[in-house]
């Protein structure tokens, strides 16, 4: 978590871009990203500078080399040193102005190989916006007290940098919640034999947070040579259809130690996405109450559910991106659950009789706030393509740690870790009766009930009776309150008229 000086720092950067009138908060945060990036390759080239001179060797594939690079706009020769993060902070503001805008984002916008170079290949179209010399300095000068070597707390940093662009409202992304992703996370409960990928990937959370959760749980094993390379090169996949998202969410994973992430531009429902039993584990909170003109669709998810929504084809892409046995957790609308389109029918029928269907968990409708009052599940299922369902596990979340207000302020009520601990203990849910907040539910009822998914069609809700006196009782009472306040009038008047 970021606290005291390094969130200072951070808020005064956020401000000193609103000042030089960069003010829509996911450019602030992709210009941002830019600088960043500049230090981050300095810092890590330093680094092994320092270990190879320390063994008297070069080092090898440097970012910075000996000489001079040719820079394409201007068709001068500029020397590397120049480029560097550490020599040109010490430069007056116009020098440092002049060198940052037209030598040293050209540069960065030209390292297309390589894996420290994976946020540099969604450069193309990018452009440097800060105008004001000064502005860049101050910006410039308080990044720069930040170790960009590490990596846990600059993840931090750019998680906090998140909430500052989702909690300004203004950018059209919604971002999902960071206990929400991590409550997911911690119910899929990746490992380092999974490739995991989010197809709607925006600034890579659902990512990040499996790379978190494996760091914590396998750090040992990533000492293997294969399980560390796995890990930073073919474990993780995104894509995106925003160049900036993409940019955004690349940086989020490096400083996340996943140096080369493969993640792509592209439109994950159109034949552009050839992926087929691909990933074991998919994560995501694909975009929804969107339509599609079926020509853009790829046929293959229409053979799931004939549908243009796109809350429905996201779900029918990941049980076919899925490799067998592969494992999803997706959000998804409550339209889902019990809608009665033919596209809405055909989807959850597949996913219990031709999957298997393990949980749908009700989150509150608050959880979006403040952008939206939407309410929303969770599914998670595993691809089988020969059914499997037996029981679904029901869980209706009525708290997630946060006021359902458009403040979301933290409340002591939470029932994420009650969610994660019975899912993960399922035989213990057997005996929770309709009346509770979880139970499960047989496959035979679902089907009787035409596949609707919807908690409240099988929770049963308990009742009190209540008795009311009858009405001669209640107008004995009226009489004698009536008598009462009519004596008292008497008594004032006798005494004071």
């Amino acid at each position: 978590m970021v606290t005291g000086e390094v969130k200072n720092k951070i808020d005064n950067i956020w401000d000193t871009f609103w000042t030089g009138g960069i003010t829509n908060s996911i450019t602030v945060l992709e210009q941002m990203t830019y600088l960043f990036f500049m230090k981050m390759l300095d810092d890590a080239q330093t680094k092994k500078e320092v270990a190879a001179n320390a063994f008297g060797v070069e080092i090898s594939n440097p970012v910075f080399k000996k000489g001079t690079w040719r820079n394409p706009d201007t068709k001068k020769e500029v020397p590397y040193e120049s480029l560097r993060w550490h020599v040109f902070k010490n430069t007056n503001s116009t020098d440092m102005f002049n060198t940052i805008r037209n030598d040293v984002f050209p540069f960065i916008k030209t390292l297309n190989s390589g894996k420290e170079s994976a946020y540099s290949r969604f450069m193309e179209n990018a452009t440097f916006l800060v105008q004001n010399p000064r502005i860049l300095t101050k910006i410039v000068d308080d990044i720069d007290d930040l170790d960009m070597n590490d990596r846990d707390a600059m993840g931090d940093v750019y998680e906090y940098i998140l909430g500052k662009m989702a909690a300004s409202g203004n950018n059209g992304q919604f971002r999902t919640p960071r206990h929400i992703i991590h409550m997911m996370v911690s119910l899929m409960e990746p490992t380092l034999t999974d490739t995991i990928c989010d197809p709607a990937m925006g600034s890579a959370g659902f990512i990040v947070e499996s790379a978190k959760y494996v760091k914590e749980h396998y750090g040992q094993d990533l000492l293997d040579r294969n399980n560390l390379d796995h890990f930073k090169n073919k474990m993780f996949y995104g894509y995106d259809t925003d160049q900036t998202m993409l940019r955004i969410g690349a940086m989020n994973l490096m400083l996340h130690d996943v140096d080369n992430p493969n993640i792509a531009y592209c439109d994950s429902l159109s034949n552009d996405n050839t992926d087929v039993n691909k990933y074991t584990l998919c994560l995501a909170n694909p975009p929804f109450a969107g339509t599609l003109d079926k020509d853009a669709v790829s046929k293959s998810l229409l053979t799931i559910s004939d549908s243009t929504k796109t809350e429905l084809l996201f779900v029918a892409l990941f049980i076919r991106m899925l490799q067998m046995g592969g494992r999803c957790a997706s959000i998804v609308p409550d339209g889902v659950l019990f809608g009665n389109t033919k596209g809405h029918k055909a989807l959850r029928k597949e996913l219990v009789d031709n999957q298997t269907l393990q949980a749908v968990i009700s989150m509150p409708a608050g959880v979006f706030q403040p952008y939206s009052g939407v309410s929303t599940a969770i599914l998670v299922f595993t691809k089988t393509n020969a059914g499997g369902t037996e029981k679904v596990w029901f869980y209706d979340m009525k708290a997630d740690g946060y006021s359902l207000d458009q403040k979301r302020t933290e409340v002591a009520e939470n029932d994420i870790p009650d969610v994660v601990a019975r899912f993960h203990n399922l035989e213990g849910e057997k005996s929770r009766s309709r009346k509770d907040q979880s139970f499960l539910v047989p496959v035979e009822e679902i089907r009787e009930n035409g596949y609707d998914l919807s908690i409240n069609k099988y929770k049963e809700i308990e009742r009190e009776k209540v008795v009311y006196e009858k009405p001669s009782v209640i107008f004995d009472r009226i009489t004698t309150l009536e008598g009462e306040i009519n004596a008292a009038l008497e008594e004032f008047r006798d005494k004071y008229m």
